[in-house]
Order: structure tokens, then C-alpha cells, then sequence
């Protein structure tokens, strides 16, 4: 940075950090839009480039950097991990307990629109015959929150999917599903305790099968010692 740069770094219109290099100024305000970022903003003070930690889906969104009134966008896109059960239902949550009068809702799988809500038109819409109608009667839209449910699920629905929320913003919200089946369905620790477990399977196999040709050796051992004392006598 040159010694008279101011940069200011802007989410979703808020402001969140600023420097004036020529105040030798540099501040977060990281108690701002309910504290999402307290303790998470870090800034650079030689490029003044910004960090986020611990990211959570509340930092979804347009960031805004400004650079001596030039202005420089980058939109960040927080992915929320759902893994679920072939067969199961799973529920893709808006996180808004109701929606507004003039919201609008569109619902996204791998940039493909497969379901939506118009408040304003009081339309509620899902296009189940898209992508070779994978989704065919398994698509459900809460018409109160915007959440939407996919049941019966299968390897076919997996992938990302994206919800659009418009309304006096824009906000966004993305959804990496997985799916697994009843035969892959142990997660890593699970998998390294049946590792284990037949490992000691193994390993007491092998203790029984030597015990038991010791054990056959030795009758016949003894089989031959009491015949060969008959022989003698």
C-alpha cells in the first residue's frame, strides 16, 4: 500500500474494515450486523488484504472492496454439508421463519431452476421434469418458509444445490448433498472400527486354526506312542 491509500472492505453494504494509511488507521468492526464477524476479521497491514475465519453460512454473500474510490467485488459462496441416507427424505432450510409479501425464492440444482416461489404473484412452482425428471414427484416447497424437502432420494440428487433469496437484497445460500447407500454408509471412524474388528476376526482365526493342528498333532502323537508301546509288549 502507498502511504496515502484509504481502503475500506464493505459486506453487503455494512461496513466491516477500513484503512488510512496516511492516519495509520486500521480497524474491524467486527460488532457489526449482529456480531457474525466478532473475533474473525484479520487485515493485512502491508496489502491490506482481508481474512475471515471460521467461516459460517452467515458470511454468504457480495463482499465490496474499495481502493481510492476504485472498486474491486467478490462474492463468496459458504457451502453447507448435508450427507443423507438412500431412500430418506432431506429438508434444505431458507432459515426465514416466514417470508415477506415481496419475496422471491428460486430454488437451483447444478444451475438448473427446479423449483420456486413468487409471493407477489402468489405463485409456488416446482419443475420436477427437468435433468430427465430425476426429481418426479419428490420435490416439496414450504410455502411459508421457502425451505425445500426432496424425499426419496437417491445418488441421482446428489451434487450442489443453490437457493436465490430476493427480496430489498439479494442473498444466497448453497447446499453440498451426498448420498449414501445402506452398504457404504459407515462415515471414517466407523470405518476404521470395523477395520479393527476384522483385523481381531482375522487374527483369532488364525490363533483357533493353529491351535487346533497342534492340538491334531499331538493326539496323533500320542496315538503313536500307544501304538508303538503295544508293539513292544
Amino acid at each position: 500500500m502507498k502511504d496515502d491509500d484509504e481502503i475500506r472492505w464493505m459486506f453487503k453494504n455494512t461496513l466491516i474494515a477500513e484503512i488510512n494509511v496516511t492516519a495509520d488507521r486500521f480497524t474491524v468492526y467486527d460488532d457489526v450486523l449482529d456480531g457474525r464477524f466478532r473475533d474473525r476479521l484479520k487485515l493485512d497491514k502491508q496489502t491490506g488484504s482481508l481474512t475471515i475465519t471460521n467461516t459460517t453460512l452467515k458470511h454468504d454473500g457480495r463482499y465490496r472492496l474499495e481502493i481510492n474510490r476504485v472498486r474491486k467485488s467478490f462474492n463468496l459462496n459458504v457451502f453447507d454439508k448435508i450427507s443423507v441416507k438412500e431412500g430418506d427424505s432431506v429438508t434444505l432450510n431458507s432459515d426465514l421463519t416466514e417470508m415477506k409479501d415481496d419475496d422471491e425464492i428460486q430454488w437451483r440444482f447444478e444451475n438448473t431452476l427446479i423449483a420456486e416461489i413468487d409471493k407477489q404473484a402468489d405463485s409456488v412452482t416446482v419443475y420436477d421434469d427437468v435433468l430427465d425428471g430425476r426429481f418426479r414427484d419428490r420435490l416439496k416447497l414450504d410455502n411459508q418458509t421457502g425451505s425445500l424437502t426432496i424425499t426419496d432420494i437417491t445418488t441421482e440428487h446428489a451434487g450442489v444445490y443453490q437457493l436465490q433469496m430476493i427480496s430489498s437484497e439479494f442473498s444466497s445460500k448453497t447446499f453440498r448433498v451426498s448420498v449414501y447407500n445402506s452398504v457404504h454408509c459407515c462415515g471414517p471412524t466407523e470405518a476404521v472400527i470395523r477395520l479393527v474388528l476384522s483385523a481381531l476376526v482375522g487374527v483369532a482365526t488364525v490363533i483357533i486354526l493353529v491351535y487346533d493342528i497342534r492340538s491334531r498333532r499331538a493326539e496323533q502323537d500320542q496315538a503313536q506312542i500307544h501304538t508303538s508301546g503295544s508293539i513292544e509288549i
